[in-house]
């Protein structure tokens, strides 16, 4: 078994498979993840906007627990991957390059962050 403190990206991608396949079935289509995704990102945004933000907390926030939440927005995000044949490892990879070369000086030179 995977130790999630170690967890790559591509272990991340096979093990949400092996979970979809024994526990979940199979996977909902990519429209209905979508949707789901949106719900899990406005569970995260519901507990910014009470923890960090100016919004007031209620009893029913309580127990909110805003790593769960960022957990299952990777969740979702991986079962849309897979079921889209995405490599994620590669895509961030890919990503990470296109940042760096397109934003390599312009962070620095942006008064507002210094």
């Amino acid at each position: 078994m995977t130790n999630f403190n170690k967890l790559t990206i591509t272990d991340l991608q096979q093990r949400v498979d092996d979970w979809i396949k024994e526990f979940g079935v199979r996977y909902y289509n990519e429209l209905t993840n979508m949707a789901i995704l949106t719900e899990e990102v406005g569970e995260v945004a519901r507990i910014m906007a009470r923890k960090y933000g100016e919004q007031s907390s209620k009893i029913t926030d309580e127990n909110y627990d805003l790593g769960d939440e960022l957990a299952d927005v990777i969740f979702v995000v991986t079962c849309i991957a897979n079921q889209t044949g995405i490599d994620l490892s590669d895509s961030l990879e890919r990503n990470l390059k296109k940042k760096t070369e397109r934003d390599k000086t312009r962070h620095w030179e942006n008064k507002k962050l210094l």
